[in-house]
Parts: C-alpha cells; sequence; structure tokens
C-alpha cells in the first residue's frame, strides 16, 4: 500500500493511492484533493486507502442497457483496434489471436471482463502446466495488454485482477560448431538454393523472414554489403524484426554464392525457374535436406544463433553482433557473449593491470 502527495498542475494537491487488498487485487486512485493543505491532503488520502482496503471500491453503475462484455466477445474489437492502432506486423496479429482463442476463450472467454479474477488467472497458469514458461507468458502478456486496452477505451474502469509473469529460465541457444557448420555447408554444395540460404543465415545473420524477402537491390556485390529492409511472412512483407534497416558486410564465399546466384527472373534473391518468390516451407525443406546429409541439427533459425555464436567465439564485441544481428536489446546479444573468449581475457588482464600498478606504487 502506498500514499503519494504531489503539487497538482493547476495548484492544490494530487494524491495517488495505491492498494493491494487481500484477494490480490490492486485498486488505484488518483485525483485533485479537496483539501488546501498538504498535511490534510495526506489524511483524507490515509483515511481512503483505508477505507479501500477494507471495502474495496464499488463497481460503477452502468447506463441502462449497457453491460461489460466477455472477453469472447471484446476480442474482436481488440484484435482490430489496438492492431491497427499500434501497426503491428501480421505475425504479431495472429500470435494474439492465437492465445486468445487456444487458451484465454477455453478458460474464461464467457465471463465478463471485469469478472476475471486473480485465481481465474492462476486456474489458466494450472490448465497450462505442461507449456513452456515463455509460452505462458506470452498468454499473460495478451492476457494483460487486452485488460488494460479495456480500461483505455472506457470498457471497464480498472484492471480487475493481478497478472504475475512465470520466471523464466535462462538458455543457451542452440548453434553449429565450427566443424559442424562447415559440414552443412559442404552438404549444401549440392544445392545451389541450399548453399546460399545457410550462407545468408550463417554468415549474415538473416532471419528467415529476412532470407526469403532479400531482394537483388539491397545486395551490393561491389562493396560486399547487404542491406536487410524487409521480411515476409505468409505473403505479408513489412520492415525487419525492430522496424529498423541493418547493413551487413558479406563474407568472400556469401559473395561468391550470391554472384553465382544472380538472375533475371524476379527482383527476389530466391525464386524458382518461374520467377516465383520461395516460400518458408520452400527454405525449411532446402535446410532440411542439406541437415540431413550433413548429420547436423536442422532448422533455420539455428543458423543465426550460429552467426552470433561464431562472431562471439572469434572476439567480437557485444555491440558490434548487436548491430548486426539486429538486435534492439544488448540483453539478446549477451546470451552469446559466455562463448567469447576475448572478453573473459580482457577481463582477467584487467586484474593483472591492477596488480601491476599497486607493485608500482609500493615500489
Amino acid at each position: 500500500m502506498s500514499v503519494t502527495v504531489r503539487p497538482y498542475v493547476a495548484g492544490g494537491w494530487e494524491v495517488d493511492i495505491r492498494v493491494v487488498r487481500p484477494d490480490g487485487t490492486v485498486i488505484r486512485e488518483r485525483r485533485k484533493a479537496q483539501q488546501a493543505s498538504e498535511s490534510s491532503a495526506r489524511r483524507w488520502a490515509e483515511a481512503r486507502e483505508r477505507h479501500l482496503l477494507l471495502h474495496g471500491k464499488p463497481k460503477p453503475v452502468r447506463e441502462e442497457g449497457r453491460k461489460t462484455p466477455t472477453l469472447r466477445e471484446f476480442a474482436p474489437r481488440f484484435l482490430d483496434g489496438y492492431a491497427t492502432a499500434n501497426r503491428l506486423k501480421p505475425s504479431g496479429v495472429s500470435s494474439k489471436e492465437v492465445a486468445i482463442r487456444v487458451h484465454l476463450f477455453p478458460q474464461f472467454g464467457d465471463k465478463r471482463l471485469d469478472d476475471i479474477t486473480t485465481e481465474d488467472v492462476q486456474q489458466l497458469k494450472s490448465a497450462m502446466v505442461a507449456r513452456s514458461p515463455k509460452t505462458v507468458n506470452n498468454v499473460l502478456t495478451v492476457l494483460s495488454v487486452m485488460l488494460r486496452t479495456a480500461v483505455e477505451w472506457d470498457v471497464i474502469e480498472r484492471v480487475p485482477c493481478t497478472i504475475k509473469l512465470l520466471k523464466t529460465p535462462k538458455t543457451t541457444a542452440a548453434f553449429h560448431d565450427f566443424e559442424a557448420y562447415e559440414r552443412l555447408i559442404e552438404a549444401a554444395r549440392k544445392d545451389d538454393l541450399a548453399y546460399v540460404i545457410i550462407l545468408l543465415g550463417g554468415e549474415a545473420g538473416l532471419r528467415c523472414g529476412e532470407i526469403m524477402a532479400l531482394e537483388w537491390s539491397n545486395v551490393d556485390l561491389k562493396k560486399r554489403q547487404l542491406c536487410v529492409a524487409q521480411s515476409e511472412w505468409k505473403g505479408h512483407v513489412t520492415a525487419p524484426k525492430g522496424g529498423r534497416l541493418r547493413y551487413v558486410p558479406l563474407t568472400r564465399r556469401l559473395a561468391e554464392a550470391l554472384n553465382g546466384a544472380r538472375h533475371l527472373r524476379s527482383p527476389r534473391v530466391l525464386c524458382d525457374r518461374d520467377g516465383k518468390p520461395a516460400t518458408q516451407k520452400v527454405v525449411q525443406v532446402a535446410v532440411r535436406r542439406a541437415a540431413r546429409r550433413a548429420n547436423v541439427r536442422p532448422g533455420v533459425h539455428i543458423l543465426r544463433h550460429t552467426f552470433c555464436s561464431h562472431l562471439a567465439m572469434r572476439g567480437a564485441p557485444a555491440r558490434a553482433i548487436q548491430e548486426l544481428a539486429g538486435h534492439q536489446d544488448l540483453s539478446t546479444t549477451q546470451r552469446y557473449m559466455h562463448l567469447s573468449p576475448a572478453a573473459i581475457d580482457a577481463a582477467i588482464r584487467l586484474l593483472e593491470t591492477g596488480t601491476e600498478v599497486a607493485t608500482t606504487v609500493e615500489k
């Protein structure tokens, strides 16, 4: 519980009251105090805090004929309005729709939004006990965003429950070691499409959608550089993840592979003989076949992890890896930095430098 009293913009005092009731419900009130002095405003706020703790906040009396929608009734409005307002990618809209349809509807789809309790949230977690913590948190986040959006749109007065995310263990990203990656490259040489795909993932760090959407106009073979300008998901072309362009220098063999694959059939780098752009399935199958021949773990995204991991193992700075991979947050890049012997050696050398300075001072 807390009470904050601060100067109000238009004069006087504003009180900010936050109460956590025994059932876990969080109540927050923020309003201009009617009292003239700070001390009297604080006394009123503390009395109001005690009242809210004991009795809660009464539900607002709604206009006749107006009722709070159920989660099932509100979902289409949320998906359309929220997605449009925030310009979500089609993949983001789809993931929210799946979370709502598969997990939220069965649990409390027919409950009114303001009747969803903290206990309901706990039951949802129990129902998803077989799912990974990350999946559970994704669903909980969708529920939280839905309820907060309902508050912003004046559908409900406040979020009716407390939603706590699960703790997620830090996992190490799977990647191909140097020897396995070279085996994969050799296995892919028999298939021009697979060879280019694997090099784009393993030596430029492109995601699957970015590989599919790469166009010749974004490849500069003279400068040996490519620009990651767009991504594709189920036929929808959008900006890459994070919304920023990024430039990646080409390795020698990636530049040679792209030069050898040049064609005029399509603006896209990857396409079939008729110029039809490669689909996600085509990309995945090409990598899977090469991985089977090389006897390594299949997967397109593993190539991106391999790119970041190999850079770290070769001693590349975290900031450089972040820029090349297009990570929004440096914490994502830090997942790979335990592989960096250069960073570890440099850290220990700092201790030696300190010892040398201390020895010099003693002399």
